[in-house]
């Protein structure tokens, strides 16, 4: 099972992060912003709170994504 071994916000609503399977990069989270319970990431401070848990990664107010769906839009170099 896939996982999201580390997560690291930046300032332009992207995180890097890297996967159990040794693959990592940049995610763009901008195209979620305007949806639903996501609009809350907009705030950039709320935004950095972002941790590993289970499979995926999530902030406080239990937003999350899925390692498969970060893995699926990975930006890798």
């Amino acid at each position: 099972m896939l996982k999201v071994k580390k997560v690291n916000a930046n300032n332009d609503h992207t995180l890097f992060v890297e996967l159990s399977d040794g693959c990592s990069g940049m995610f763009d989270v901008k195209p979620y912003l305007e949806k639903g319970v996501f609009k809350q990431l907009k705030d950039i401070d709320y935004f950095k709170q972002v941790k590993p848990l289970f499979c995926g990664i999530v902030w406080p107010n239990e937003q999350d994504l899925s390692a498969d769906t970060i893995a699926h839009e990975l930006k890798t170099d």
